[in-house]
């Protein structure tokens, strides 16, 4: 009795395993060439979508579109760039209505996509255009804003002098805007401070973004110098400058979403961050997809700077009456960063 009672437990238990390959918990499985249905894929670069930054605040507004639109959502990590147009065809094969793409790098692969797929709207996120396709919108921000404003309140902060940026990339152009958005932002408070700003170019784009040890390190080895302020973009890798600073208290500024919230433990030091509001960005043009009124090339998005949080009593009223200001005048145009779109000769 007892050898029949554990064959059938072991055929029960194959079987469930069996099932749960075949359909993942949660996932939703549905005919996405129905009118009726309205399906959004996400494929990311090759960060993952739990970065805790980029790829994660753009899912966020995917999310927001199964929520209060009803979509049926998905995503692709990718791992080796050379998939990106696999992973794209993966969703527009199954006739998804809207396929994100998120990152610079996807940019050719996601025109190609828009091109062979007419019927299909794509969002490429940080992916200017230079031709205006109908179905492709490059959801796109000014980082040298978000970039200038925590620079302005880093130099402010700093009681050393002295700066820092732990970077991913420079050949991203984002990146790039938001690192020397930041410096110029510091200057403009006080030509006198030092800025290190450091891009992670030795690697390929498949570690530049991906390699917190590095930024952590890199962090580390400028506190030895004297910096106060560290100042983390570039996905995980900017996360490790977080970790760093928050290791050895000095003031830490995250990047792309509110880091307060997706990096714990740096929250006793972290000063703000430079925000890029994908996920109403990105959530935005999903809802004009499914209304009819999608845009065609660039779709500027908004940026900022987050709250003080926990070191909102360190920061002086006449600092937070400053960063009102520069915001402002950012806003209405009357300040301009002077920052290049890209990195000249690059």
């Amino acid at each position: 009795m007892y050898k029949k009672v554990l064959v059938i437990v072991t055929v029960l238990m194959v079987a469930s395993m069996l099932l749960s390959a075949c359909a993942p918990a949660g996932e939703k499985k549905a005919d996405c060439s129905k009118p009726e249905t309205f399906c959004v894929g996400l494929v990311t670069d090759v960060g993952k979508i739990d970065d805790k930054s980029f790829n994660q605040s753009t899912w966020e507004g995917v999310k927001q579109a199964e929520k209060e639109l009803g979509a049926i959502v998905q995503y692709i990590e990718t791992t080796d760039s050379k998939d990106y147009d696999k992973n794209i065809a993966t969703f527009a094969d199954e006739k998804y209505d809207v396929i994100v793409t998120v990152g610079f790098a996807l940019g050719e692969a996601t025109i190609a996509a828009a091109k062979a797929y007419p019927d299909i709207k794509f969002i490429g996120v940080d992916q200017s255009q230079s031709e205006v396709i109908p179905n492709l919108a490059g959801l796109v921000f000014p980082e040298d804003k978000a970039g200038f404003l925590v620079g302005a309140l880093a130099a402010q902060m700093s009681k050393s002098g002295k700066i820092g940026a732990v970077c991913g990339t420079d050949a991203v152009p984002a990146v790039w805007r938001f690192g020397e958005g930041y410096r110029a932002g510091a200057a403009y408070i006080n030509p006198a401070v030092e800025v290190n700003v450091v891009y992670h170019s030795d690697v390929g784009f498949d570690k530049t973004f991906t390699d917190p040890e590095w930024g952590k390190t890199t962090a580390l080895s400028m506190i030895d110098k004297g910096v106060d302020v560290v100042f983390g973009a570039g996905g995980k890798t900017g996360n490790g400058a977080l970790l760093g600073a928050a290791e050895k208290g000095v003031y830490a500024i995250g990047v792309d979403t509110d880091q307060y919230y997706t990096v714990p433990e740096a929250q006793k030091v972290l000063l703000s961050s430079a925000m890029k509001l994908l996920t109403p960005g990105t959530f935005d043009l999903i809802k004009m997809a499914k209304e009819g009124n999608f845009p065609g090339g660039d779709y500027l998005g908004q940026a900022g700077f987050a709250p003080y949080h926990d070191v909102e009593s360190q920061v002086p009223a006449e600092v937070k009456a400053k960063m009102e200001e520069i915001q402002k005048a950012l806003a209405d145009g009357s300040l301009e960063t002077g920052v290049a779109p890209v990195k000249p000769g690059g």
